[in-house]
């Protein structure tokens, strides 16, 4: 007898080990009451729908990077420098090759001056942007302009390197 209780303890603890290792059996399915003849009925799953592309249409210009564009400006001026009309241009013509993407022009500050005069120059350096590129035969539409003044600096600090990242004019695509 006592062999007969020690095989049985080994085993369960065999099956248990064993059936820890292996991928648990789909479970079974459900049984519903029937109440007319009282006897339980499967429950029959219905068929997986079948997957469809649920990617959103494509938008236009959605292979245009602008966070990579940004234009820089002078102590206390909004006049576009060449290096910056260039950057421009090659914007202007990536936004005329997409067409129906929209632009959100920027206009950005260092921190010294007035909150009041900062707003004003960068609301100056986001139409002096806009200018320039309706001159490269983008329409008004396209384009919007907003200035942010000293409100979101790309560097913080009190240094020349430092003011000279935040005089600047960016893009977002709307």
């Amino acid at each position: 007898m006592r062999l007969s209780i020690q095989s049985l303890v080994v085993s369960s603890f065999a099956l248990v080990a064993v059936s820890a290792c292996t991928k648990p059996a789909a479970p079974a399915p459900e049984l519903t009451n029937n109440s007319a003849s009282n006897t339980p009925a499967p429950v029959v799953n219905a068929a997986p729908a079948p997957v469809t592309n649920t990617a959103p249409a494509a938008t236009p210009g959605a292979d245009m990077n602008l966070v990579t564009e940004t234009v820089y400006f002078e102590f206390d001026s909004s006049t576009l420098t060449s290096t910056a009309q260039d950057s421009l241009r090659k914007l202007a013509g990536l936004v005329k090759s997409n067409a129906g993407v929209k632009i959100q022009v920027e206009g950005h500050c260092d921190e010294r001056g007035s909150n009041e005069y900062n707003l004003a120059l960068g609301e100056r350096r986001a139409r002096s942007i806009q200018e320039f590129m309706t001159s490269e035969g983008l329409t008004a539409a396209d384009l919007s302009t907003i200035s942010y003044g000293e409100e979101r600096p790309a560097a913080n600090g009190s240094s020349e390197s430092v003011w000279a990242k935040n005089r600047r004019g960016e893009f977002k695509r709307m």
